[in-house]
């Protein structure tokens, strides 16, 4: 089932780049991203009433709700968007990438788990792997005031999200479902982004386009309804630092995308940057060895009769 989940995420959000990149231009991001999200929380609605599950969270959940929607459904993507007006999309991916890293490290410091040798070195030697698919688009752009501020929101979005794997964590650990959490959160967060827009006087437009409106209900439904309540299971059932490795794998999906409708090229250091992401995944997803304990010496029990 794990595995299940985590091919079925990888998939789906390593997908959703190019659909991200055809709502660019017409609308307002914002505006975009509350078109998405609300349509996915209303579609999460329909289906906790249709299949009569608990729609109302306890009072104790709210504030972990109201962080989470702003962390994972406002921030997080409002980063994006905009460092994606500075930054390639191969780059960003680059930053995205770190996830399991800040996971693992807010994992330390805020709920005092220890961090995992093979999910760091897994994850190091996927990042090294990334690092290798897109050092062509790196190359050049250090010295570009637009892209170090590219670079900055697509790690604060980094940040966010990792915020927001913390946050499903908990409320799992609290006996709450995704399905009914990210429903909440969602509607939080795209309210946030959508008074935002209003008060920034950004018009709710709609592109009629089949480009946009076929990228809007990919987003809204597989991308947000599907993806994120696979991903947030998975972090309940292995944990946010191993659940977010997958993130190392989306440009792998990207490129693959990139291949068939843009004309990638595949070089060398390409292959070998594959090579490595999929030993890191593999090296994340191995179980900690097992501590034999030897058993105690018991001492023999003899006869005191001669």
């Amino acid at each position: 089932m794990n595995t299940f989940l985590y091919l079925l995420t990888v998939v789906i959000w390593g997908t959703t780049w190019i659909a991200i990149k055809f709502q660019l231009g017409v609308v307002a991001a914002p505006v975009s991203i509350a078109y998405r999200f609300w349509i996915a929380a209303a579609v999460l609605f329909l289906f906790l009433l249709g299949t009569r599950r608990p729609v109302w969270p306890p009072r104790e959940a709210w504030r972990y709700l109201l962080a989470q929607g702003i962390s994972l459904f406002c921030c997080n993507f409002l980063c994006f968007y905009y460092a994606s007006q500075w930054v390639p999309s191969g780059l960003v991916a680059v930053v995205f990438s770190t996830a399991p890293i800040w996971n693992a490290v807010n994992q330390r410091l805020f709920m005092h788990r220890p961090i995992r040798r093979e999910v760091l070195i897994g994850s190091l030697l996927g990042l090294a792997g990334i690092g290798l698919l897109f050092l062509p688009q790196m190359r050049g752009h250090w010295s570009d005031h637009g892209m170090l501020l590219g670079l900055a929101l697509a790690l604060l979005g980094t940040v966010c999200f990792s915020t927001g794997n913390l946050l499903s964590s908990r409320m799992q650990a609290l006996g709450l479902t995704p399905l009914l959490t990210n429903t909440w959160a969602m509607l939080i967060g795209s309210t946030i982004v959508g008074g935002g827009a209003l008060l920034l006087g950004m018009p709710f437009t709609i592109d009629a386009s089949p480009r946009y409106l076929g990228a809007l209900v990919y987003l809204a439904v597989p991308g947000s309804v599907i993806a994120f309540t696979a991903y947030l299971v998975l972090v309940g059932r292995i944990g946010p630092d191993r659940a977010a490795y997958s993130t190392v794998l989306f440009p792998l999906v990207a490129l693959t995308v990139s291949t068939l409708l843009e004309g990638y090229h595949w070089t060398l250091p390409a292959l070998g940057g594959v090579a490595l992401v999929l030993g890191g995944n593999l090296l994340a997803f191995m179980k900690p060895a097992a501590v034999r304990v030897a058993p105690p010496d018991v001492p023999t029990c003899r006869s005191s009769r001669p």
